[in-house]
């Protein structure tokens, strides 16, 4: 298992969010699978929460490719993204789904 580039993150929203498929995410000693994905396309994305522009609650998303953050959706629900795109862009790719391998009690 290696460690991914930051180049990796650089490629469009779209073909990173198929890229990261099967790919392990490790945090710590949690460890899983990467199964599904959703791409987030920025401001001409009425799904994204980055859709309206830059807001305080959406800045990470707008930062470089690569960057890792996680926000509260709805007040109940914890989202992790993967920015994507170029610095400014706010695209994002949102990790909807792990196979859980290591760390499954702590999960």
């Amino acid at each position: 298992m290696r460690k991914l580039k930051k180049a990796f993150f650089k490629q469009s929203t779209v073909d990173l969010a198929k890229s990261l498929l099967g790919k392990y995410f490790v945090y710590g000693n949690l460890k899983g699978i990467i199964v599904e994905t959703e791409a987030y396309l920025g401001t001409d994305d009425p799904g994204c929460h980055a859709s309206r522009g830059l807001t305080v609650r959406n800045a990470p998303m707008f930062g470089p490719a690569g960057n890792i953050y996680v926000y509260l959706i709805y007040g109940m629900y914890y989202c992790l993204n993967i920015v994507s795109g170029k610095t400014g862009i706010g695209e994002a790719v949102l990790i909807r789904a792990l196979e859980p391998l290591e760390g499954i009690p702590l999960m």
